[in-house]
């Protein structure tokens, strides 16, 4: 019998170091929000949300942007409205393309509520990465009044025109010294909005006077802008894209940045 009790001690002194040293990972993997709120698209033949959602694998989606981050051990879950319980679930909020009238018969605007809550969120250690769009595909107004709390409003415009396959139109080069730009060359931008900057927002990309991608650092956290969706499954790689362009390089960029800002609550 003092044989097995030296015995039980001893594996629970195992469990005990084991447990100490699994519960910390568990607790500080990132957990990655994405919109489904102001970005919830129905698709007509389905009926189910789609268009920059993780659980899109169509060229309309971001599972392969969701599959970065999964693949540097982050956690990715999808976000209804945020409400400072659900903000404080995640690490990185993306928000993606709020939606238009013409895009859902009753969209789910920013409202000040959410401002407020989004904002704390920030100041306190979140992440938050906007990618909105172009003048006619994205709702401004409401975007705006948010991101003008970060020193950052997108214009209702539309830079970048492609017509057709003519790649060449939407390249992006002479790009900057910038993490997001680390062995990066070349991008692919179509149809984007350029950016406005105030208080202590500062440019990431600049092309002809025009600020295309942005970023904050806001209180204890950190905000990333760009006027377009940019990396979803259609332009992440190579499926459509010419190989001179270089999305995918420049998402896993995007990824590590922002997993670096994460702060593990």
């Amino acid at each position: 019998m003092g044989k097995q009790k030296v015995n039980h001690k001893f594996l629970l002194l195992i469990l005990l170091i084991v447990n100490g040293f699994l519960v910390p990972d568990l607790f500080s993997q990132p957990v990655v929000g994405l919109d489904n709120w102001f970005n919830h698209e129905i698709n007509a033949k389905t009926g189910k949300p789609f268009h920059y959602l993780w659980s899109d694998s169509e060229l309309s989606g971001y599972s392969r942007w969701g599959d970065i981050f999964t693949g540097r051990g982050a956690r990715i879950a999808t976000i209804g409205k945020p409400f400072p319980d659900e903000l404080r679930k995640i690490n990185i909020y993306i928000i993606v393309d709020p939606d238009t009238t013409t895009e859902s018969a009753s969209p789910n605007y920013i409202e000040s509520d959410d401002i407020a809550s989004i904002k704390r969120w920030v100041e306190d250690g979140g992440v938050l990465a906007v990618l909105a769009n172009d003048g006619p595909n994205c709702e401004f107004t409401h975007l705006n009044k948010m991101m003008r709390q970060f020193g950052i409003t997108f214009n209702h415009v539309t830079l970048h025109p492609v017509k057709e396959d003519n790649f060449e139109m939407g390249a992006s080069i002479n790009l900057p010294d910038h993490r997001v730009f680390k062995g990066v060359t070349k991008i692919y931008l179509k149809d984007i909005s350029d950016i406005n900057l105030s208080g202590t927002a500062e440019a990431i990309l600049t092309e002809k006077g025009k600020v295309l991608m942005a970023e904050n650092h806001f209180g204890k956290g950190y905000v990333f802008a760009i006027g377009d969706p940019w990396i979803y499954n259609e332009y992440i790689d190579h499926e459509r894209l010419p190989v001179s362009f270089e999305n995918l390089k420049a998402a896993e960029n995007l990824t590590d940045l922002l997993l670096n800002y994460a702060r593990h609550k």
